[in-house]
């Protein structure tokens, strides 16, 4: 692990580096991180002199392959201001390593972590009510038309039914452009079977022409076509 040195605005003393390698023990830190990589360590000078009673500041970055941990602090002299940031960088990595270890040296779960880690157990809600006891919540189911709509289901908002006389392919655009639509439905006055025009690209029209599959009747469930391009 290294430790880095360095000043802003202002030269750090040759001296005062060794005092920080003296009083950063790396063994101590690496004993409550194993994962510490480098430490930074940053001093800089407030040139008020109304502050003359923390006008230096030192700055310690530790970095790790976990969090980054950071303390600093203020003090009239450099050497005390390492001191406190340092009081503070070893409160802040004790306390995490003591939050590791109760987690990992414990071996016990609380009630709402039993039902997200052990397979098999019941949950338990915010009330503290076993979610296998509370009762399940039907499903209300309406009848929209001739669709049967559980819960919210697909938003039907409106259903038509219109009496529509047979017409050729040229008839049945025009009634298209007639009333601005995109997609016209039409009886095709040749097949007798439902038809579709619609609007491709510019003036380009396409038409889906629909036929009875009389496989499809003995099959249940059989979904509709989709427009193509």
């Amino acid at each position: 692990m290294d430790i880095v040195v360095k000043g802003r605005k202002t030269e750090v003393p040759e001296r005062f580096r060794k005092h920080v390698a003296e009083k950063l023990k790396l063994d101590k830190i690496q004993k409550l991180d194993g994962k510490v990589i480098s430490l930074d360590v940053e001093v800089s000078k407030e040139p008020n002199p109304r502050q003359a009673d923390r006008s230096d500041r030192v700055e310690i970055t530790l970095h790790s392959r976990g969090p980054v941990i950071r303390a600093e602090a203020s003090a009239g002299d450099p050497y005390a201001a390492l001191d406190l940031a340092t009081g503070k960088l070893e409160a802040r990595l004790r306390k995490q390593h003591d939050k590791r270890h109760t987690r990992r040296g414990s071996g016990r779960l609380s009630a709402a972590e039993v039902g997200t880690t052990v397979q098999g157990a019941a949950a338990i809600n915010g009330n503290g009510v076993l979610v296998a006891d509370e009762p399940a919540p039907t499903i209300p189911t309406t009848r929209i038309g001739s669709l049967e709509v559980q819960g919210e289901g697909p938003l039907v908002v409106r259903e038509k039914t219109h009496v529509a006389a047979a017409m050729t392919l040229d008839q049945a655009l025009y009634e298209m452009e007639l009333v601005g639509h995109d997609f016209y439905l039409f009886v095709d006055s040749e097949t007798k079977e439902p038809s579709v025009v619609y609007r491709r690209h510019a003036y380009d029209y396409g038409v889906i022409h629909l036929t009875t599959d009389p496989l499809a009747e003995s099959e249940a469930g059989g979904a509709g076509g989709a427009l193509g391009g």
